[in-house]
């Protein structure tokens, strides 16, 4: 994994680094591990992750072409992360949405089937206010050609990453927060990525079967009326309560550890409605022809409707084939929970959130052996436990042991 560092002693460091993130421990911490390891040296792991200039990218790329091959993902699965940090001096710290002070986050993407994830790609988010903060960012080391950029491009950001690495695109996972977004579902589906998205219960669509239409032509002056839809777009909550509990099936979308885990699913088509998605349509039709017809792009709406509730729960909008089964769409939507289980590993068992420096490289540094870690960690759990021609190589591409 760390062939490319160019150092013997730093990929020594990477060793002993990587085996602290392993040890049993309550806090993985530099201090903490150091104290831990006979052949701990916190100087030495300080200047490693702090202040060594070995660059993260390669790595990160090895981790993930590996771990494609390994795991054989289902989807790409994209989510945020978040690190508590007090006061203002870490990089990319800044009160979030959940009110914690001092909260920053990441966008990453996992690989993920429904055995096992790893992390393939990581971008740290730095808020607006960090943009011309000259001291805060030569204190952290912040590069000149990074500034403020949203969650969903960073987003795009990796995944065209992923697919310029040469990594087999997957369908594309993500919570509400990048779901309700429809500049991020258009930027997917220009990109011709499959997803299955999270959305609000209150984004609007139009039932697949309106049509938009255009009124009469007042007068022998002006442009000729652009056709629209007539009605007001409802909620998806609206176009999944209005099929009833009775056109809701069950699906079975995995094996947990207790049995069977079932739910209640339907799929209908719609086209979702928003300015941010008429106006690009708009735009491209005029330039292209002149004028558009104003008929909206369709896609699947899934809705799950618990048994105890009053009225349907989750919503995803999907631009996968309109011969999807409502199995392999309920299937998608919850494959997130096996990213949701290996965060619980990341951060409880091998201090992905743990780390207490505070400069851009440091946190990359730290952010890439953790993942190293964890994908060492998968890769053990789903090797056979005794040599075979097809075990994964750990060394070379001719090797066929395993470890």
């Amino acid at each position: 994994m760390f062939a490319s560092v160019p150092r013997k002693d730093q990929r020594a460091k990477s060793d002993c680094y990587l085996r602290g993130l392993m040890t049993d421990g309550r806090r993985k911490s530099i201090q903490a591990m150091a104290g831990r390891l006979p052949d701990g040296n916190e100087q030495n792991l300080q200047q490693f992750v702090n202040q060594s200039t070995w660059d993260p990218a390669p790595v990160r790329r090895r981790i993930a072409e590996r771990m494609t091959a390994v795991i054989g993902p289902e989807a790409w699965v994209v989510d945020d992360v978040s690190f508590p940090k007090d006061g203002r001096r870490s990089v990319g710290v800044a009160p979030q949405y959940c009110g914690a002070l001092g909260k920053r986050a990441n966008c990453h993407v996992h690989a993920a089937t429904a055995t096992a994830s790893c992390p393939l790609q990581w971008r740290l988010f730095l808020p607006q206010e960090w943009t011309d903060d000259a001291e805060r960012r030569t204190a952290c080391k912040v590069p000149a050609s990074v500034g403020h950029r949203e969650k969903w491009r960073l987003a795009l950001d990796i995944l065209d990453e992923l697919v310029a690495w040469g990594l087999p695109p997957r369908v594309v996972l993500a919570d509400a927060a990048y779901g309700t977004n429809a500049s991020f579902r258009t930027a997917l589906t220009e990109r011709g990525l499959g997803y299955v998205l999270s959305v609000r219960s209150d984004v609007t669509a139009h039932p697949f079967d309106a049509v938009p239409e255009a009124p009469l032509r007042k007068g022998t002056h002006g442009c000729w009326p652009q056709p629209r839809y007539r009605q007001a777009p409802p909620a998806v909550v609206a176009h999944a309560t209005y099929l009833g509990r009775g056109a809701f099936t069950e699906v079975t979308w995995r094996q947990g550890s207790r049995g069977p885990m079932r739910f209640r699913f339907a799929a209908l088509r719609v086209r979702p409605a928003s300015n941010s998605i008429t106006r690009p349509l708009r735009a491209q039709a005029s330039a292209e022809q002149g004028w558009w017809d104003g008929v909206l792009p369709d896609l699947w709406l899934l809705a799950e409707w618990p048994d105890d509730a009053q009225t349907p729960t989750e919503y995803w909008f999907s631009n996968l084939p309109t011969d999807t089964t409502l199995k392999d769409l309920a299937g998608w939507a919850k494959l997130r929970w096996r990213v949701e289980h290996d965060y619980r590993e990341l951060k409880h068992g091998l201090g992905l959130d743990h780390f207490e420096g505070r400069s851009w490289p440091g946190w990359h540094h730290h952010v890439t052996l953790a993942t190293a870690a964890h994908a060492f960690l998968t890769e053990q759990r789903l090797s056979p436990k005794a040599p075979t021609p097809a075990s994964p190589s750990t060394s070379s591409s001719t090797s066929s042991r395993t470890y």
